[in-house]
Parts: C-alpha cells; sequence; structure tokens
C-alpha cells in the first residue's frame, strides 16, 4: 500500500441533481439485492488461437429485472457484447450489421491507424459488414469497443451496442493478479439507465437532458438490475468500465475497506495505489484489486454526498482463493513525455447556453461545432503535442483517439492518483493539460476524432477530428 486518497465528487453532483431523492441512499440503484441472484458476466470471446473476432449487431428485446420488455440490441447478443480477449499481433476482424440502421464499431483505446479506427466515417449499412485487418502493438489494457455512428451514438450505446476488451499478455499470474474470468476477475459495465412504471428502458431526452447528459434512476451491471458479485475470500479484481452515457462514479466501498488501483485507461501503474475513492467518467476504465478475505457483503457505492448503491457483494468461501496478498510492484511504465512536445494547441470543450435555449445546438470546440467535412487539426506522425483542454459550464470527460496521452496538470496542480497512469480519456472539470504521441496514421477520408464522452454533448456537435501524417 502506498498511500491513500478522497476524492469529492462535485460534478457528479451536478449531473444526479433532480435524479436522485433523499432516500437515494445505500441501496438506491441496487434494488432487490440478494445473493441468489448472482451476477453474470459477459460471454468470453478469446481470439488468441483464431486470431479472428466476429462482432455482429443483432436486434433484441430485453427484460430488465422483471419489468416489461424493451427492444434492445447488442454484439452476437440481445444486449451488450461479449468481452473479447486480444493479444499483440494480427487480428482479422468481421463486424456484421443485421440491425435495420447503420452502425460503426470504434475500438475505444486501441492504437490502430484511422482506417481501422471505426469512427464516424466508417458507417456500416444494414446488412453490410466491414473487415479491419488489425495489428495491435501495445500495453495489456482494459479497453471496450461501442458504435460511433454520429447522429445516433447516445441511442445506439444506450439500448445495447458496447462491449470489454481485455488486450493481455497471458503474464497476470507473474505479476500476481487473479486472472480467473468470472470469479476473482471480474468485467463490470455500469451504466445507469432510465426505467418507467412499467419496468421498460426508455431514452427520451428532454432538452435539459441533453444539457446535462442522459441521466438514468437505476443500475445496471453488465446489462443486469439487482444482481450480487459473488466473489472468494480473497484479492479480487475489478476491471470497471463506465459505459453509461453521462453520469460520473465517485466509487468506494461502504465498509471503508479501500479499492487498490493497479491499471488506468492505458495500461497497469508501476505499483499499486489505495484509493478510499476512484472517479470514473464516461469512457473510462480503471482496475482495482479489493481485499474481500475478511468475507461480509460491502456494497460498492458512489457519490459520498448523496450516496447510492452501484452493486453488491456476497463472499462464497467454496470459491478458490488464489490470491491472497497485493502484489508490491507492477511492470506499468508511463512514459514521461515531457520537453518532447513540438505544438502546443488549446481545445476549448464549450457549451453555449443561448443557443440552447433558442432550440439550437450550443455545443462546439473551440467554438466551431462538428463537422464531418471539416479537419480541425493537422498533425505530425511520432510527435509529441501538448493539449490544454478547457472545460466550460460542467466538467466533460474528454477523449482522444488513436492516442494515449499523459495528464500533466489539472487545474493547475498534480493530477489526481486515477490520471496518473496512461489516458486516452479525463474528466475535465476545468482545466487539463495532456501530453500524447501521435504515432498512429489517419488521412482525410478515415480522421481521428477528440470529443467530450458525454454521448448527447459529442453527438450535439462537442467533437472535432485531425488527421495524423
Amino acid at each position: 500500500m502506498k498511500r491513500r486518497h478522497f476524492l469529492t465528487s462535485t460534478s457528479a453532483a451536478i449531473l444526479t441533481a433532480g435524479v436522485l431523492s433523499q432516500s437515494s441512499v445505500r441501496h438506491a440503484f441496487a434494488q432487490g439485492q440478494t445473493p441468489r441472484t448472482r451476477l453474470a458476466m459477459p460471454p468470453l470471446l478469446d481470439t488468441r488461437e483464431t486470431g479472428r473476432v466476429a462482432l455482429t449487431a443483432t436486434p433484441g428485446s430485453t427484460a430488465f429485472g422483471g419489468g416489461a420488455s424493451t427492444p434492445t440490441a447488442g454484439y452476437n447478443q440481445g444486449y451488450l457484447g461479449p468481452t473479447v480477449v486480444m493479444q499483440n499481433g494480427d487480428l482479422a476482424a468481421e463486424v456484421q450489421n443485421n440491425l435495420d440502421e447503420a452502425i460503426t464499431t470504434h475500438w475505444h483505446g486501441l492504437l490502430v491507424p484511422g482506417e481501422h479506427d471505426g469512427g464516424p466515417q466508417q458507417a456500416i449499412e444494414p446488412g453490410a459488414s466491414w473487415t479491419p485487418d488489425l495489428t495491435i502493438a501495445q500495453d495489456p489494457a482494459t479497453v471496450w469497443y461501442h458504435t460511433h455512428m454520429h447522429g445516433r451514438i447516445p441511442e445506439q450505446v444506450y439500448f445495447g451496442l458496447a462491449g470489454v476488451i481485455h488486450l493481455t499478455d497471458g503474464q497476470d499470474d507473474a505479476r500476481g493478479l487473479p486472472s480467473t474470468y468470472g470469479i476473482d476477475d471480474l468485467t463490470l459495465v455500469l451504466q445507469d439507465r432510465r426505467f418507467d412504471r412499467s419496468g421498460r428502458m426508455i431514452y427520451d431526452p428532454s432538452m435539459m437532458d441533453i444539457m446535462h447528459g442522459f441521466a438514468g434512476n437505476r443500475m445496471l451491471i453488465n446489462g443486469q438490475a439487482g444482481a450480487t458479485a459473488v466473489v472468494p475470500e480473497g484479492i479480487v479484481r475489478l476491471r470497471l468500465l463506465n459505459g453509461s452515457n453521462a453520469r460520473i462514479y465517485t466509487l468506494f466501498m461502504d465498509d471503508t475497506r479501500p479499492m487498490h488501483l493497479v491499471a488506468t485507461d492505458g495500461g497497469f501503474l508501476p505499483a499499486p495505489v489505495a484509493l478510499d475513492a476512484l472517479r470514473l467518467s464516461p469512457g473510462e476504465r480503471a482496475e482495482v484489486l479489493v481485499d474481500f478475505s475478511s468475507g461480509g457483503a460491502p456494497v460498492l457505492m458512489s457519490d459520498p454526498g448523496q450516496a447510492y448503491g452501484v452493486l453488491q457483494f456476497a463472499t462464497d468461501s467454496t470459491l478458490s482463493a488464489r490470491i491472497t496478498h497485493l502484489p508490491d510492484q507492477l511492470d506499468g511504465a508511463p512514459e514521461d513525455l515531457s520537453g518532447a512536445e513540438a505544438v502546443t494547441r488549446q481545445v476549448s470543450l464549450d457549451m453555449g447556453m443561448g443557443g440552447m435555449m433558442m432550440g439550437g445546438g450550443g455545443f462546439a470546440i473551440n467554438g466551431r461545432p462538428f463537422d464531418m467535412r471539416r479537419i480541425d487539426f493537422e498533425v505530425a506522425l511520432g510527435s509529441v503535442e501538448r493539449w490544454q483542454i478547457r472545460s466550460t459550464m460542467v466538467a466533460h470527460p474528454f477523449h482522444v483517439h488513436g492516442v494515449r496521452f499523459r495528464v500533466i496538470t489539472e487545474n493547475g496542480g498534480p493530477p489526481r492518483p486515477e490520471n496518473t497512469g496512461w489516458k486516452d480519456t479525463v474528466l475535465v472539470p476545468g482545466e487539463a493539460e495532456i501530453l500524447a504521441r501521435f504515432d498512429q496514421p489517419a488521412s482525410r477520408e478515415t480522421p481521428f476524432m477528440f470529443h467530450c464522452h458525454i454521448l448527447e454533448h459529442e453527438d450535439a456537435g462537442m467533437m472535432g477530428q485531425f488527421t495524423v501524417t
């Protein structure tokens, strides 16, 4: 254990205002949880032997928690997609679209050229398929995939077009990390969703929902409502993905046991860092170790100032506790890019209240709403750049395609612990500086995106694009 930190969540309070009532405490969203309703992991799709991954966007109908069925969509199933295991090397991918509308599939966190990135220029029409030949060469990480169809991003992701990727080098046992899928290595997709009185999941954003981002009134974990994660009495690895449209989580355990951060978006840290709370904004991932050797039934909570339950845990002494001690060191080595930057850019994430109140857009970057015909930045291949990002009105999670970056400062001070490793998405409550090296090419036909990862904001215009040549 290196140090302990406690983080507040003013931005989460902004986004949840009016959604959580005073009675929203402890179990709030995590309703009806008992060990008899066991949380299931997404199906596992291991590509390491075949060198191929096949995903099919599929229509579905899903009843969440016994409520009325909702039309949904997923990859290879009716809601969400499988956990795809990948390794470095060549990977032949095929994405088939069996829906009645166009989609894309963006590999969020994979360092691949723009032509393989799955941005909004790479639409897959109904009945068609996309077959990028990927070459993966990066550190182990938890990344993910989701549709990025401009004009339809919020709704398509909301109704299920997303899934998790485990990029692995097969050395987790040597690192002393839990690695048994679904037992001591849990993949957890965190999503808040809005349900009507019949239990049907709905997406009907008002003007205020667009302004703040669409927030739900109930938690889903891996697409399941009211489930309990059953774990062994030992060290358990939680791979956390914020797959919500807009909600920012400040996660903590209700019995005050620490979470030990071991990896951020782009890979491992040099050593575990003990946290009392972990802030996670849309698009971000984090891997934490939690010690369940004392047993009990702790609850993963969010937002200390207005606490609500996210996920109930229960221990099972019959499960094998493979890992009983925290590793002292890890082999993550975040590179120091300071002093190598050739260009400094200003990025302002803009919300124009006047435009929104009059029924216009109001969402832009550097005063310009997204235009797929316009290239905003031209970046030199192999260069390092410093981007100074500023958020207006609310905190915005900022994502850059095709790179991983280091957070240098936040509001003029050092970055929070969860931002000290490699990142591709960072919450900007005021100002942040990042350093990134651009090693993947992207043409004018298939440029990379940079945008707010509140899905309603990016779709309304808070997105830009850049080439790397």
